[in-house]
C-alpha cells in the first residue's frame, strides 16, 4: 500500500480544514479543534488518493490567479452562454436539436487538468463528458454527448464545445 507523503497529507489537511471552516462558519475553538482533528484523519487516509502531482501547485501565484479568474469570470460566462443556448432550443422548436456523441481532442496532459476540463464541460448545459481516453501517442480524447452535433472536424467541434475553458484550465494546471 502506497504511503501518504507529508506534502500530500498537508495539502489535503489544509483543503479539508478550509472547507470545514467554510461550511461551519464558526471560529469557536471547539469547532476549530474538531475540524482540525477530522481534517487530519481524512488527510491521513485520503491524501494519497487526492494528491498525485505537486501538492502545492496552486500556491504559485500564476496558477492561483488563473484559478480565480476561471472560477469568477471565465466559467460563469461560458455557463451563461450554454444556458441561453439550451433555453433558446427548448423554447423555439424551429432551432435544431441534433444530439450525438463526438470525439474531441484535448491538449490537457495531467490528470487534474483533464478532470477539471471534463467536469467543466459536463457542468455546462447541452454537453456531458462520457469518457476521457488517451491513445498510444498520449493524445487525450473526450467523448462528449452534445445537444447539437455540428458538421465539421473533431477540432472544430472541440472548439465549439470547449470554448475558452481548455485554455484557462491549461493555465491553471499545465
Amino acid at each position: 500500500m502506497k504511503k501518504t507523503s507529508f506534502g500530500a497529507w498537508l495539502a489535503t489537511f489544509v483543503v479539508c480544514a478550509a472547507f470545514w471552516m467554510l461550511i461551519t462558519l464558526s471560529l469557536d475553538p471547539q469547532m476549530l479543534i474538531a475540524g482540525a482533528a477530522v481534517s487530519a484523519l481524512v488527510a491521513l487516509f485520503a491524501g494519497r488518493f487526492f494528491i498525485h502531482e505537486s501538492p502545492f501547485h496552486l500556491l504559485n501565484p500564476k496558477h492561483l490567479f488563473a484559478l480565480l479568474g476561471y472560477a469568477l469570470l471565465v466559467f460563469p460566462i461560458e455557463l451563461l452562454k450554454a444556458n441561453l443556448d439550451v433555453a433558446k432550443r427548448a423554447l423555439s422548436p424551429a432551432l435544431p436539436v441534433n444530439p450525438g456523441i463526438v470525439k474531441v481532442p484535448s491538449k490537457m496532459k495531467g490528470e487534474y487538468g483533464q478532470a477539471m476540463l471534463a467536469n467543466s464541460i459536463t457542468l455546462t448545459p447541452g454537453t456531458i463528458t462520457m469518457d476521457v481516453a488517451e491513445d498510444e501517442q498520449g493524445q487525450a480524447w473526450y467523448y462528449i454527448h452534445w445537444i447539437d452535433v455540428a458538421e465539421g472536424t473533431a477540432e472544430e467541434q472541440g472548439d465549439a464545445i470547449k470554448g475558452t475553458l481548455e485554455k484557462w484550465v491549461g493555465r491553471i494546471f499545465e
